[in-house]
């Protein structure tokens, strides 16, 4: 078994896992590579298997009620974590006040500590004394990079040749990111290679080698930022196959995401995640969702390039409902529709390799 980057992690999650704010918790109950999950924090789901609440697939990552009691299991399976990882995803990133506690609990513990929350961790003197008195390490996934650090767009994108793809989405907390790292896996059990473009604070917990993370970029810096992560990618891994992970949506009003991706990344084909069930922007009422033509046509307008696919997110769903709705999707857009989360994504990837140059 691969060694994770950061060891054994525990993911805080009260009151989030199987909602939309917890979405960073489901991404790395689902796949990381720089953590080992040993355990989520919710009281809601005490006692029962992450993998199986999310998913219906039991992963054996037990969720927890509070820490102490957590922290005394782990032990006792020898499975006492490294790092608390904070797993909320909320409207606007800000950290609940009822996390400080055990935040401050795990510093004490000596864990260190990861949030990819727009609250920044390491601008707070109280946990910074604990983490220093226990020699412990607190990081701000979202906290800007020095500018000195960033790259601004240079044009050197279009020596890339391989084909890259972009996972984009008609709303935010689609599913994207999972859909990105499902058609990574996908193409890469086919024999191909295959690299992920990480470009959210979530993509980089699980790993992404080649990262950006859009939300802690000062603007003038954005597209840079993701040429330098793709043309990082081609010249050193010279894989078949570039998948970029979308942000928010072309038309989110609160989370318009997108149009950097196109313009700097410079996908050859997009693939567009989509709920059929939502009709309103996520947390946003009165605010309709645009529909999949509008999105589709928008896309296509501003790229000049094909979206090749649609990957729904199968959200208030019934499972006899999926694959009638992704055959009305396909009688709608005449493209083709899946389901990857639910089927998995040979089928998509036998469509896309078909693109491979």
């Amino acid at each position: 078994m691969k060694k994770s980057i950061d060891g054994k992690a525990l993911v805080y999650c009260e009151g989030a896992f199987n909602t939309p704010n917890g979405k960073t918790a489901h991404g790395l109950v689902r796949f990381t590579e720089r953590y080992d999950i040993v355990g989520v924090l919710d009281k809601k789901y005490a006692g029962q298997d992450a993998g199986k609440v999310l998913d219906g697939i039991p992963n054996g990552i037990p969720v927890f009620d509070d820490f102490e009691r957590a922290c005394e299991s782990l032990e006792k399976s020898g499975n006492l974590p490294q790092s608390l990882v904070i797993g909320l995803a909320p409207d606007g990133g800000r950290l609940p006040e009822i996390a400080k506690a055990t935040i401050k609990k795990a510093l004490k513990m000596g864990l260190n500590v990861d949030s990819g929350l727009h609250d920044f961790l390491t601008n707070d003197s109280e946990l910074m004394q604990v983490a220093r008195e226990n020699n412990c390490r607190i990081r701000d996934i979202r906290k800007t990079p020095d500018r000195d650090k960033l790259h601004f767009f240079t044009g050197e994108i279009e020596k890339v040749d391989c084909l890259k793809l972009a996972v984009l989405g008609t709303d935010s907390a689609l599913g994207k990111r999972t859909t990105a790292w499902l058609l990574v896996h996908g193409f890469r059990d086919k024999g191909f290679t295959a690299e992920m473009i990480g470009t959210g604070q979530t993509a980089w917990m699980q790993g992404a080698k080649y990262s950006m993370i859009m939300d802690s970029c000062i603007n003038d810096f954005v597209s840079g930022e993701i040429e330098h992560a793709v043309v990082g990618a081609y010249k050193n891994e010279h894989p078949d196959v570039i998948v970029i992970e979308g942000q928010g949506s072309l038309m989110n009003p609160a989370y318009p995401g997108g149009f950097e991706i196109l313009a700097a990344g410079r996908p050859d084909y997009v693939i567009l995640q989509h709920a059929p069930k939502r009709l309103e922007y996520d947390g946003f009422p009165g605010y309709r969702l645009h529909s999949l033509k509008e999105q589709i046509t928008a896309i296509e307008v501003i790229s000049g390039k094909q979206v090749i696919a649609i990957t729904i997110n199968h959200e208030n769903m019934e499972d006899e409902e999926i694959l009638e709705s992704c055959k009305q999707i396909t009688l709608e857009t005449k493209l083709p529709a899946f389901d990857v989360l639910k089927y998995g994504a040979d089928d998509l990837v036998a469509v896309l390799k078909e693109k491979i140059k």
